[in-house]
């Protein structure tokens, strides 16, 4: 008995996990061809091929839909950035290709992180994205200064030590990418990458000097 209600569960999540990203793609997708305050949950159900009901069962509201899809996809690009370690041959080389991708994920959803970033947006995505993004810097110079796995992190990111580099450079970081993309991303994610990483190396000084 307790085998088939396992198994039921496993299906139930499953199923669950399955839907949400269906809604998820579905809201990506419309939000290329219009602003997202334009998008009504039917737009949204109709484009996933699911019911209304559905929608209802997993989200709120198009914005609940929005805020879920943007702090998945922040969470998944945090955890796969590259991190120069100690010997690195090029850290800046290896700095800059991480925030080349991060500028480049939020090119490619522009429209999405332009909405929930802009003055009509979401505090609790701004929240999220900085909050994760003080973690990361955290976890990130020290692998490059003392080497070692990154931690697993699954608590608040309060867990840290207060460090004022990393929340500045966290902060800085949202300030700058949401200018960038009310401007409609003027310059490209290389260029952006390339005229953020010294600000950044300036203020830690993770160069080779330090590294080696």
């Amino acid at each position: 008995m307790d085998v088939v209600t396992t198994k039921d569960s496993n299906t139930g999540d499953r199923r669950v996990r399955r839907t949400r990203a269906t809604l998820a793609r579905a809201l990506l997708e419309l939000v290329k061809k219009q602003d997202l305050s334009r998008i009504s949950v039917s737009d949204v159900a109709e484009h996933a091929g699911v019911s209304r009901t559905a929608f209802y069962d997993h989200f709120r509201d198009v914005h609940a839909l929005a805020e879920a899809a943007c702090t998945a996809m922040i969470d998944n690009l945090i955890e796969s950035l590259p991190s120069p370690g100690p010997g690195s041959a090029n850290p800046a080389q290896e700095g800059t290709r991480s925030l080349t991708d991060f500028f480049a994920s939020l090119a490619q959803h522009a429209g999405l992180y332009r909405s929930l970033l802009g003055p009509q947006g979401s505090a609790r995505v701004a929240d999220h994205i900085r909050s994760r993004l003080t973690v990361a810097v955290y976890d990130r110079v020290r692998q490059a200064t003392v080497g070692g796995d990154l931690p697993e992190r699954t608590g608040s990111p309060l867990d840290i030590p207060h460090d004022v580099p990393a929340a500045f450079t966290a902060g800085a970081l949202i300030g700058v990418a949401a200018d960038w993309l009310q401007r409609e991303c003027p310059q490209t994610p290389d260029q952006m990458a390339a005229l953020t990483w010294p600000l950044l190396s300036s203020l830690y000084r993770v160069d080779s000097d330090t590294l080696a």
